[in-house]
């Protein structure tokens, strides 16, 4: 497990919040309150501990396959609807949601290889990710990538805690899939609109595991 460049400043500045804290309280409240400094020690503790595993990239053997399409993004499936694409398409798609706790790794993986045709970053709203309607009005980041097999949409959904999407990609880009292209902090959602017809290998609430589920087949 390695922890991911994002993190380094957030780390940095918890390791100071969390040394300033306790040094403090050891200093002032250290004879007469023991068990508050010991808790505020714990509590703190594992606040830091958890920042840093929210950063994580665990080791993972990829699912690489032309004909498949993978999860790009941990988390649960929340969504698998037809719907009209009124971004790139203009016409109807096949979407399928992954909401991503705070738990969740955080890495964004490329679906699928092939070349990126579109690009584009939308300021909008930070309500919850499993909103209706944050997949249209929250701030997101799109991507269309095309291949042999096919051409999706995927895009990376801010939430109501989630409000730096990182996206590492551009148009004219040959992308490799379960290379990470992104990155979205504490918690939100990834949309994948496939074309009509394409087999959804993923059920509603199914855990899944970005670069290792196979989200659909062509």
């Amino acid at each position: 497990m390695t922890i991911h460049r994002e993190g380094y400043p957030t780390i940095g500045i918890t390791a100071l919040i969390f040394a300033v804290i306790n040094l403090a309280t050891f200093n002032f409240l250290g004879n007469s309150l023991y068990w508050l400094t010991l808790t505020i020690l714990l509590v703190t503790l594992f606040l830091f501990l958890f920042i840093i595993s929210f950063f994580r990239i665990p080791n993972r053997t990829l699912t690489i396959n032309d004909k498949q399409i993978i999860c790009p993004a941990d988390g649960k499936v929340v969504v698998i609807e037809e719907v009209v694409d009124v971004e790139y398409f203009k016409d109807k798609r096949i979407q399928v949601s992954i909401f991503m706790s705070p738990a969740n790794v955080h890495v964004n993986r490329n679906p699928m290889s092939g070349n990126v045709l579109y690009n584009q970053y939308h300021r909008g709203k930070y309500l919850v990710a499993w909103h209706p309607k944050s997949s249209t009005e929250n701030e997101r980041w799109s991507v269309v990538t095309q291949n042999n097999y096919g051409t999706i949409l995927y895009k990376q959904i801010a939430g109501a805690l989630a409000k730096r999407i990182c996206n590492y990609t551009h148009v004219g880009q040959e992308v490799k899939q379960g290379v990470e292209y992104g990155f979205i902090k504490f918690g939100s959602r990834v949309d994948i609109l496939l074309p009509i017809g394409t087999q959804v290998n993923v059920q509603l609430n199914q855990v899944v595991k970005g670069g290792v589920t196979v989200l659909a087949t062509w």
